[in-house]
């Protein structure tokens, strides 16, 4: 018996296809990052995104840990992290084992009792809808011989007829304005104002002003969305440009690129001419 895979047990895709710490270098180099930038973004040590690149796990300090580093790192260049967590699982092991279990007698142990009723509350709500009952009737009793009173004194006595008076026809409520379809719109003339929205999938991201000066940059999830202002320019580069639906100065910038690619823009005052 023999351990292992032997050549004629592995299939022929597996023998082309890249490893784990090439899969992130190639896709990291695609979307033009550098490893300071990930290591930025991702909060994952300059040393060990080089040596996960190496295919190096040893740093990482155990399976757990290796995971997670892979999972952050495909997400931020844009790799699918189950795929390479399958391979991961498949060439080092490290996958997790599922939980047991509870036995059944630790769920009738925890089970609460059922509940006594509560005597002296339905007592007092009793009480208290019998005296509001017998006060209730002493109440219409005595309105009632009020009344017949009065109509004994006057029976003749006729209220008089009021005039009819047309109500005026209600006001038709105003239409509620329709939604802009750029939440930025109205924005200032002497502005350059930019909205990101992740709108298709995730992206990394990364916003300077004219004078180069980092606003952000990061990740952008799926739904989430940044605004930045400048009085002359905003430089943007979008690592997955086309999962982003972009507005500038309050007009929608569209075809930006096919999803997965990279995009550096700049966008002044003036832009865009046309939505």
């Amino acid at each position: 018996m023999s351990i292992g895979n032997s050549p004629a047990d592995t299939p022929a895709d597996d023998d082309d296809r890249p490893s784990i710490g090439q899969a992130l270098q190639q896709a990291r180099t695609s979307a033009g990052l550098t490893v300071e930038e990930v290591s930025s973004t991702t909060r994952v040590r300059i040393p060990i995104v080089q040596a996960i690149e190496q295919d190096d796990f040893s740093r990482c300090g155990g399976h757990v840990y290796a995971r997670g580093h892979i999972r952050v790192l495909a997400s931020t260049v844009g790799l699918d992290p189950a795929e390479l967590l399958t391979q991961y699982a498949a060439q080092y092991g490290g996958r997790p084992s599922p939980t047991p279990a509870a036995p059944l007698f630790d769920a009738e142990r925890i089970r609460p009792e059922p509940r006594r009723p509560n005597w002296t509350a339905a007592m007092v709500a009793a009480i208290v809808a019998v005296v509001g009952f017998v006060g209730f009737t002493l109440f219409n009793g005595g309105a009632k011989s009020s009344g017949d009173s009065v109509a004994a004194d006057s029976p003749s006595a006729k209220p008089p007829a009021s005039p009819s008076v047309k109500a005026p026809p209600a006001k038709p409520a105003d239409p509620k304005p329709e939604q802009s379809e750029s939440a930025i719109a109205g924005v200032p003339a002497n502005m350059v104002t930019v909205k990101l929205t992740a709108q298709n999938g995730q992206t990394w991201m990364s916003a300077k002003d004219h004078n180069g000066k980092l606003l952000e940059e990061g990740v952008l999830k799926q739904g989430d969305s940044k605004t930045f202002t400048d009085n002359k320019r905003i430089d943007l580069v979008l690592g997955n440009a086309g999962a982003v639906q972009l507005f500038v100065n309050g007009k929608q910038v569209k075809n930006l690129t096919d999803d997965g690619k990279v995009q550096r823009l700049s966008y002044t005052r003036g832009d865009p001419v046309a939505g």
